[in-house]
């Protein structure tokens, strides 16, 4: 476990109160949701699974899509009253982690970028655009800030754009926690350490370090080692700012730079992909001012790598 982290409970709090949006109803007896819903929703046995299926189930503030889940005394059920869930939501590049009426956070897969950059290019923006025209919201993704085209992970969008404004404006007094994981190329000397200076880019586009102030923007980044071999090293980075291309220029500062980067990599490419993993997103909530908290897992390949080292 990393130095960093907290005892994360529920991992999401947030503010299920959306004015008609949601039934909200409390469990009187033991039960199995389906059973409860059946019971007190005014809606057929199809239709109640729809809802289920497309996550508009919530229980405690908790998205629920099992029918058999046990409800004890005293839990919250919220039940969607909007077409919005009754189709489940699909996409290999694009998983929903959390949506309200005001934001959307998702988990970003390798490969599509976070929004457009040609005509014909793959991107986060543009499936959640398709999702929200086919589950009939009046409204459009707006980018609230981006990761790598290569980089997998968690990234929130605004549904409009006055919470867009709030979140670009605020960033940084809003997000209290932001974490990312990779794989980096060698055996890391130091466990733990943090990695300062100024990032500039140069006029072709690549980010340059530089211990002086050299007109560009300063940079904090905290590293901790969670394993290693003498091949690779799988470490956890806390960002104190936000830059363009942070982590991957700070890691090749440290001569261990990121695994497949082919920007500022050495050719170590374990998994054919650029191993950079944004696992942690802590921030409060635009609009209701509630902290909400998200992780995803550290990805099984990371962890395979590491593991194949030792049996070699």
């Amino acid at each position: 476990m990393s130095i960093f982290c907290r005892t994360f409970v529920a991992v999401m709090r947030y503010n299920t109160n959306a004015q008609g949006e949601w039934d909200h109803l409390t469990v009187q007896q033991e039960q199995p949701l389906l059973e409860f819903l059946l019971a007190n929703v005014k809606q057929s046995r199809t239709k109640i699974k729809q809802t289920l299926q497309g996550q508009g189930i919530k229980v405690n503030g908790k998205t629920v899509t099992q029918f058999d889940y046990p409800l004890q005394p005293g839990m919250k059920v919220a039940v969607s009253k909007t077409k919005r869930n009754q189709q489940p939501f699909r996409s290999r590049y694009v998983k929903i982690v959390y949506e309200d009426r005001w934001l959307i956070v998702v988990e970003k897969a390798v490969g599509i970028l976070s929004m457009a950059a040609g005509h014909s290019s793959l991107n986060v923006k543009t499936v959640l655009d398709d999702y929200f025209k086919k589950s009939h919201q009046n409204c459009t993704a707006h980018v609230v800030h981006r990761l790598d085209r290569d980089t997998s992970g968690l990234m929130v969008y605004a549904k409009d754009m006055d919470t867009e404004q709030l979140m670009e404006h605020n960033w940084h007094q809003m997000v209290y926690d932001r974490r990312y994981v990779a794989v980096l190329s060698g055996e890391m000397e130091q466990d733990e350490g943090t990695i300062e200076n100024w990032l500039k880019d140069n006029k072709a586009y690549i980010t340059y370090s530089s211990p002086v102030d050299n007109g560009g923007k300063y940079a904090i980044t905290h590293f901790y080692v969670l394993d290693r071999t003498t091949e690779h090293s799988l470490v956890e980075f806390k960002l104190e700012t936000g830059r363009k291309n942070q982590i991957r220029v700070h890691a090749a500062d440290m001569g261990h730079p990121v695994c497949g980067d082919t920007k500022y990599g050495n050719g170590d490419d374990p998994l054919h992909r650029l191993c950079l993993h944004a696992w942690l997103l802590c921030f409060y909530h635009p609009v209701t001012r509630q902290p909400l908290e998200f992780e995803t897992p550290v990805p099984s390949q990371f962890k395979r790598v590491i593991e194949e080292d030792r049996k070699r």
